[in-house]
């Protein structure tokens, strides 16, 4: 910034702006995922299009996020924070004009372009107008604004969709946009630290490596993975792409598209690894519930994120609290009671049944909630620890962008298991009804063997028992990831403690 963070003027407005902008465009990453079936009505689309609603969204914002850095140093932070604001609202009013398929992609597409900046920009900007003893409540509130997407979109989107329209998932962001670009333009100061060249080569690199992993994860599962011509293609062409940017990122003269002085950094680079984890648990878990809750469990729409908001309410509380132990307590200490709770909910979802109240959802999520705050705020805060001022343009980006794709490998992979996990304990379960298994005789008589509308009754409970194994099967490996990361905590350096001017330890 042009000023210290203690003269930055207008500090509250500046905040509530920019947490306005993140949190219109964290909610639209899982605000839209619930109104696919009316969508895919009123467009006229088959099942496998639909999902380019959502699949084109992340491939742009994937791309497009990298670039944020550069945009910064070419044009300023404000400007920028200001032509995504403009172009994101925009495009989402587009997105609820659409009256066809290839319209609202189109509309999906320019809102990825326009809001990958926004989430990387408000962390940078925050980290930058607060002196260093708030910059632990400055990330509690960065980090709830993140974490509203994907805890209360789907709730949000639910509502929206049952009470007034699909399209009305689109238009809320308006109202949202317009505050926020009038605070940004009212008050944010300027930005523009010195502009070096673009790094093409990388740029494209990179470009071409996200996108292709991005379709790979994507359109995996729906083309049977690598039985797929496609998916060999996009496999290989990601880990090529990937390599030839490892490459020139430490062999070009000059700047590089990466910054190498990013991946000096150890903090940095194991946040980033633990974003990467985070990611992969936190929209794992989240694209296995609903699905589990209204297939199996019946729950209608409103009443599924009306089970998981808990999960938001545990975010939040521990977001709260954690803002102020981070000027106390060890970062690695709070960051492990963090992932101990997350494994906790994670051990509370293995033992799910089909006859079970919302007890067990509405607890477990909860617990997860405070995990995933007393670990996303102080890595947000370790991230940046030891990293110069000068590279927050450049990192902030680069946390949010594997976070991200932790998200996508986490949701593909799940998913992948889930549906193979079915299919195999259905073959398994198939194996024990027969005439000669005595305990079929306590089925209900519309089970018959001796019927065909017997058997298919019998075959639909005997694929939601396979079912639940499998979703079982899906939190006992996300529980084992999550501790199984704990030990890797010993790699972050904590941040060095000075006394503040008012006094007392705080971290820098």
């Amino acid at each position: 910034m042009s000023t210290a963070p203690q003269e930055v003027k207008h500090r509250g407005m500046i905040t509530v702006s920019i947490m306005l902008a993140t949190i219109m465009q964290a909610l639209d990453t899982t605000i839209a995922n619930v109104a696919l079936p009316h969508m895919q009505g009123s467009l006229q689309a088959s099942q496998d299009q639909i999902t380019w609603v959502l699949t084109s969204y992340i491939v742009a914002s994937a791309i497009a996020l990298p670039l944020t850095g550069w945009l910064c140093a070419r044009y300023g932070r404000r400007m920028v924070f200001l032509v995504s604001v403009i172009g994101f609202t925009i495009a989402s009013a587009l997105c609820g004009l659409s009256t066809s398929l290839g319209a609202i992609v189109a509309a999906r597409l320019l809102q990825g372009i326009f809001g990958a900046a926004l989430v990387p920009l408000s962390q940078a900007v925050l980290l930058d107008i607060n002196p260093p003893h708030k910059v632990g409540q400055a990330m509690a509130i960065w980090g709830a604004g993140i974490m509203v997407g994907p805890i209360l979109g789907p709730m949000m989107g639910g509502w929206l969709t049952e009470n007034f329209d699909w399209r009305w998932v689109f238009f809320i962001n308006l109202p949202v946009g317009l505050f926020a670009l009038y605070g940004i333009w009212r008050y944010l100061p300027e930005n523009r630290p010195k502009s070096s060249p673009l790094d093409l080569f990388g740029f494209f690199a990179l470009s071409l490596a996200i996108g292709l992993l991005q379709m790979f994860l994507d359109r995996g599962e729906l083309l049977d993975w690598f039985d797929s011509w496609e998916i060999r293609l996009e496999a290989a062409g990601a880990l090529v792409a990937f390599a030839f940017l490892a490459v020139h990122t430490w062999t070009v003269q000059g700047t590089s598209f990466v910054n190498r002085d990013l991946l000096k950094d150890r903090n940095f680079v194991t946040a980033c690894v633990f974003g990467f984890i985070v990611g992969i648990v936190l929209y794992g878990t989240m694209a296995l519930l609903p699905t589990f809750l209204q297939s199996l469990m019946n729950y209608p729409v409103v009443y599924t994120g009306m089970v998981t908001a808990p999960r938001g309410i545990g975010t939040m509380i521990a977001m709260i609290a954690v803002g102020r132990l981070v000027q106390r307590v060890d970062l690695r200490l709070i960051m492990t009671a963090g992932f101990g709770l997350t494994a906790i909910a994670l051990w509370q979802m293995t033992h799910i049944t089909l006859q079970m109240d919302s007890s067990v959802i509405v607890t477990s999520g909860f617990i997860q909630g405070l995990g995933i705050g007393f670990t996303f705020v102080p890595l947000s805060a370790a991230a940046f620890a030891t990293l110069a001022p000068r590279l927050r343009n450049e990192g902030t980006p680069i946390f949010s962008l594997l976070r991200n794709i932790g998200g996508s490998v986490g949701i593909s992979v799940v998913q992948a298991l889930l549906t193979r996990g079915t299919a195999q304990a259905h073959a398994q379960l198939a194996t024990f009804i027969s005439p000669g298994n005595l305990g079929l005789a306590d089925l209900p008589p519309s089970m018959s063997l001796d019927s065909g509308a017997g058997l298919a009754l019998l075959n639909a409970e005997v694929t939601r028992q396979a079912a639940l194994i499998a979703y079982v099967n899906d939190f006992w490996i996300m529980m084992a990831v999550t501790a199984l990361a704990i030990p890797l905590l010993l790699l972050v350096r904590p941040p060095k403690r000075t006394q503040a001017a008012a006094g007392g330890d705080v971290p820098h």
